[in-house]
C-alpha cells in the first residue's frame, strides 16, 4: 500500500442536518470555521448538511419535495430568462432582415 495515502488529521466534528436539526458527533477531516456546543459542554467544529439519513425520503419512507435554497425557482427564472433572450435575438434578426429588404427595395427604386 502507498504510504500517507489517507489523511491523519482526524478530529471530532458535529454534523447538523438543516431539515430536522439532527446532530451527529463523529470523526472527520473536513475544515470548517463554525462551532457548536455539544451536550457534554465541549465545543466542536460544526458542519451543516442539507440532508442525512434522518431526513432523506429513502430512509424515512416519506415522500416529500426537497426544495433547498429555491432551486426550482432558480431553474424557472433561468428558463424564463433564456426564453426572453431567445425572443429578443429572434426580434433582432427579423429587424435585420427587414432593414436589408428595405435597403434592397430602396436601391431597386433608385435604379429604376
Amino acid at each position: 500500500m502507498k504510504k500517507d495515502l489517507h489523511p491523519s488529521n482526524y478530529r471530532m466534528v458535529v454534523f447538523q442536518d438543516l431539515n430536522n436539526d439532527f446532530k451527529l458527533l463523529t470523526r472527520s477531516t473536513v475544515a470548517t470555521e463554525s462551532t457548536i456546543k455539544w451536550d457534554d459542554g465541549t465545543e466542536y467544529p460544526l458542519i451543516k448538511v442539507h440532508i442525512t439519513s434522518t431526513s432523506h425520503p429513502f430512509f424515512t419512507g416519506e415522500e416529500r419535495i426537497l426544495d433547498i435554497e429555491g432551486r426550482v425557482d432558480k431553474f424557472k427564472a433561468r428558463a424564463a430568462a433564456g426564453a426572453a433572450a431567445k425572443d429578443k435575438r429572434a426580434a433582432a434578426a427579423q429587424k435585420l432582415v427587414k432593414r436589408a429588404a428595405d435597403k434592397a427595395a430602396k436601391a431597386a427604386d433608385t435604379q429604376a
